[in-house]
C-alpha cells in the first residue's frame, strides 16, 4: 500500500438494545457525545481488543485499528520507547491482512522501526519475536477462537508478555485523543528470518528422540504447516493430519464454532486418530496459542481436559530437574493439584488471577524463582518462558509428544501416568459449569448477600477475591468444604457466569472406586453449582 494518509471515517453507532445492536456482547463502553449521541466504544480487554468486524467504534474495522495502533505509539513515545522496535503479525481471520497492514504503517509513519511478520502466523511467534529482539511491543491481529465474523488487536510489551494495567487504559485514553487524519507509510515485510528462529527455539523443547505417531488438526487456522515443520525439526515425522481443516480458513467451515473445547469440534480428529493408531491426538485453535490433547483409553479415544495436561506436563518439566529454583503457575479457576506436585519436586507454585497476562508475570515478585511452566485450566500452556512468556500451542506440541514418547518407550501410557499422580496426590476431577444470564453482574451481587453455606450436602466456607487489594483483586467468590473447591467468576465478555469446580479425594491403591466415588460427588456438586448460578 502506498504511503499516505488516510481520513477516519466518522461511523457512530446508535445504542438501540442493550447488546448494542450487535449479533453478540462484545467488550464495549458507552460514551456520550457532545451532540447527545451515545456511541458504543470497543474496549481493551484480556490484553487487547476483540469484537465482531463491523463499522462504527464498536466494532473491528480498520478506523479502529488504525486508532489503536497511533494510541500504542503514543504510550510508548511517553515512555520515551520512540523510535524503538514493533513487531507486527497477523492470523489468516478476514480482514486480518489489512488490519496488520495498517497497523505496521501507522507505526512507521510515528517513527518506529517496524518488523512486519511474512505470512499469517501463530500469535506465540509474536510472543516470542518481541522476546527475541528485544522489542519494545508487539501486535498480533487475532481473535483467537472466536466465531468467523470476528477479529482482534493483541497488545505486547514488556518482553513479550500480554499488557495489564494501566497500560491498557492508557491505550484507551490516547484513542480518545486520536486525530481524525492518521498518517501511514508503506512498510515491507520481514524476512524468514525470525521465524526460523521460532522453529528452532520450539523444536528445541523436545527432550529425547524415541519415535510416536501424531494426529493433528489446527481448526482451520495458522498452525498447520507451522506444527508441522517444528515437528519434523524435533525428529517427529510420522504425523498424520485432518485434511478438511488442515489449510486456513477464515470460516472455519468444518467446525460450529473453532474452539478444541466445545463439543464437536475434535470429532475429526479423533476419529483420523483411531483410523491410523496414533499415539497421540493434537488439537490446536486457529491462532496456534492454545493445545488440547487427545488419547487411547478404555472405550475409544477422549480429549484430556487442560488440567489433566496441565498435571502432566508440570510433573514431566519438573521430573527433568534442569532448571534450579524453579517456580510453576496456574489460575484461581485451575485445579490446584500443580501445588501439590511442585512440592513433590522442591519447586514453588504460584497461583494467579485467570489469563496468560498473569501467569507470565507469575514469578516477578518471588525473588531467586524462575518460571519454568505456566498453565491455564482453557488448554493454555506456557512450556518455555525464558523465549515465550505466553501459552503457545506448537511448543505445548512438541512437548506433549515428547512427555508421550518417553512414555512409551518405558511401557507405559498417558492413563497410567495419570494413575500415577492420583495414587501420590490424590484423586482430583474437575468440570466448569456456564450459565448464560441476563446480568452476571447481579448474580455475583446476590450471591454475595448470600453466599451458600453448602453444596451438595457439603458445608462450604466462601472467600471473596473482590476484598483483596492491588492486582490479586478480582470478581471470583472462592468455596471451599471437604473435598470440594468452587471457583465462581463472571464471564468478562459475554452474559455468563462460570463455575469450576474440583473434587480432590485422598490417594487411595483403591483408584477405580476412589475415581467412582469422586464423579459421583462431582455430579452432585455440578447439579448444585448449575441450580445456585441460574
Amino acid at each position: 500500500m502506498a504511503a499516505g494518509h488516510h481520513a477516519r471515517q466518522p461511523v457512530r453507532a446508535r445504542v438501540q438494545s442493550a447488546d448494542a445492536g450487535g449479533t453478540r456482547p462484545t467488550q464495549t463502553r458507552r460514551r456520550r457525545d457532545h451532540d447527545g449521541t451515545i456511541d458504543v466504544v470497543i474496549t481493551f480487554g484480556t490484553a487487547g481488543l476483540r469484537g465482531p468486524m463491523r463499522d462504527g467504534p464498536d466494532g473491528m474495522n480498520l478506523e479502529v485499528v488504525m486508532r489503536a495502533s497511533w494510541a500504542v505509539a503514543r504510550v510508548l513515545t511517553d515512555r520515551c520507547l520512540a523510535g524503538s522496535t514493533v513487531v507486527v503479525g497477523r492470523d489468516a481471520r478476514h480482514n486480518s491482512d489489512d488490519f496488520a497492514l495498517a497497523t505496521a504503517e501507522v507505526f512507521a509513519a510515528e517513527g518506529f522501526s517496524v518488523v512486519l511478520l511474512p505470512d499469517p502466523l501463530p500469535t506465540p511467534v509474536v510472543a516470542f519475536a518481541v522476546r527475541h529482539l528485544g522489542a519494545a511491543a508487539g501486535v498480533q491481529i487475532t481473535a483467537s477462537h472466536n466465531p468467523a465474523d470476528d477479529n482482534g488487536y493483541k497488545v505486547y510489551f514488556d518482553g513479550g508478555m500480554q499488557i495489564i494495567s494501566p497500560t491498557d487504559r492508557e491505550i484507551e485514553a490516547a484513542m480518545g485523543r486520536a486525530p481524525e487524519v492518521i498518517g501511514r507509510i508503506a512498510v515491507q515485510p520481514s524476512d524468514i528470518d525470525l521465524v526460523t528462529a521460532y522453529l528452532d527455539r520450539a523444536a528445541a523443547v523436545r527432550y529425547g528422540d524415541a519415535p510416536l505417531r501424531v494426529a493433528l488438526t489446527p481448526l482451520h487456522g495458522v498452525g498447520g504447516t507451522v506444527a508441522l515443520e517444528v515437528l519434523r525439526r524435533a525428529g517427529l515425522t510420522d504425523v498424520h493430519t485432518v485434511a478438511s481443516q488442515f489449510w486456513p480458513d477464515p470460516d472455519f467451515p468444518t467446525v460450529a464454532f473453532p474452539n478444541p473445547e466445545e463439543p464437536g469440534a475434535t470429532d475429526a480428529l479423533l476419529d483420523l486418530a483411531a483410523e491410523v493408531d496414533a499415539d497421540v491426538a493434537i488439537a490446536l485453535d486457529p491462532d496456534s496459542d492454545r493445545c488440547a490433547v487427545g488419547i487411547p483409553a478404555d472405550g475409544g479415544w477422549r480429549m484430556l481436559s487442560g488440567d489433566e495436561t496441565g498435571w502432566l506436563l508440570g510433573d514431566y518439566i519438573l521430573a527433568r530437574g534442569h532448571i534450579e529454583n524453579a517456580l510453576v503457575a496456574s489460575t484461581v479457576v485451575s485445579s490446584q493439584l500443580l501445588a501439590a506436585i511442585a512440592a513433590d519436586h522442591g519447586a514453588r507454585h504460584v497461583q494467579t488471577l485467570t489469563g496468560f497476562k498473569w501467569l507470565a508475570r507469575a514469578d516477578a515478585d518471588v525473588p531467586g524463582r524462575t518460571l519454568v511452566y505456566a498453565y491455564e485450566e482453557a488448554i493454555g500452556h506456557c512450556v518455555d518462558p525464558s523465549a515465550v512468556r505466553d501459552k503457545d500451542g506448537i511448543s505445548a506440541t512438541v512437548l506433549v509428544c515428547d512427555l508421550v514418547a518417553d512414555l512409551k518407550a518405558h511401557g507405559r501410557s498417558v492413563p497410567q501416568a495419570l494413575d500415577e499422580l492420583a495414587t501420590r496426590h490424590g484423586v482430583h476431577l474437575t468440570a466448569a459449569v456456564t450459565e448464560r444470564v441476563d446480568d452476571a453482574t447481579a448474580v455475583m451481587s446476590r450471591l454475595r448477600a448470600a453466599p451458600p453455606t453448602q453444596l451438595a450436602g457439603i458445608e462450604v466456607s466462601v472467600t471473596d477475591l473482590l476484598q483483596r487489594r492491588g492486582q490479586q483483586r478480582t470478581d471470583a467468590l472462592i468455596c471451599t468444604g471437604d473435598s470440594v473447591r468452587v471457583a465462581i467468576r463472571p464471564s468478562g465478555t459475554e452474559p455468563k457466569i462460570k463455575g469450576y469446580i474440583e473434587i480432590a479425594l485422598p490417594a487411595s491403591d483403591q483408584l477405580a472406586a476412589a475415581r467412582a466415588r469422586a464423579r459421583e460427588l462431582l455430579e452432585a456438586v455440578t447439579s448444585a453449582v448449575s441450580a445456585l448460578l441460574a
